[in-house]
């Protein structure tokens, strides 16, 4: 079976489903925040121009997920599945951003534990590229089980900037790392 990189998943608090062209202006309302993007690597992604190439890229991925807050049905981010590799088992979770009411709290648990149990139904291990300035990232990484990967790595779809890769293998998250983002 195929990897279903746009998978409706329903949790308790959030409902994420594939992103959609008419989701642009409620999804750039949450991305036009610009606290929400201070510690990015790409830091001006809160202006219109720059989010517009943003949302094209999340379409054209086809892996691209909005986060809709089943209480009052706004939308609140957004997250992405990237690289599927079948030979390595293994896929990226990652473009993840949510709105800060919703920060500190248990959405992007949910959003990660949803995306993760989906993905563990096909690939071994689950990776995130993370700023190497985004510690906020990194400490919530690290809260669910991330173990990040030794030294610093790029890619062409980032240019030259630097990033950790944390990584949470199946077994790790099966044998109880999946309590960490409950």
């Amino acid at each position: 079976m195929p990897f279903d990189l746009q998978p409706i998943l329903q949790g308790e608090i959030l409902h994420i489903r594939p992103l959609r062209p008419e989701d642009w202006d409620a999804l750039y309302a949450v991305a036009s925040d610009p606290l929400i993007w201070e510690l990015h690597p790409i830091q001006d992604r809160y202006k219109e121009e720059v989010f517009k190439g943003f949302f094209r890229e999340a379409m054209e991925s086809r892996g691209a997920l909005i986060a809709i807050d089943s209480k009052d049905g706004q939308v609140i981010g957004s997250s992405r599945f990237h690289g599927y590799d079948q030979e390595k088992s293994e896929i990226e979770i990652g473009w993840t951003f949510l709105a800060r009411s919703h920060w500190g709290g248990r959405a992007n648990r949910e959003v990660k534990r949803l995306m993760l149990d989906h993905a563990f139904t096909f690939v071994n291990t689950v990776i995130f590229w993370v700023g190497d300035e985004n510690w906020r990232s990194q400490g919530a990484m690290t809260k669910i089980g991330g173990v990040k990967r030794k030294g610093l790595f790029t890619r062409e779809l980032s240019g030259d900037r630097p990033y950790f890769i944390f990584e949470i293998a199946k077994s790790r998250y099966l044998q109880g790392g999946r309590a960490l983002v409950a």
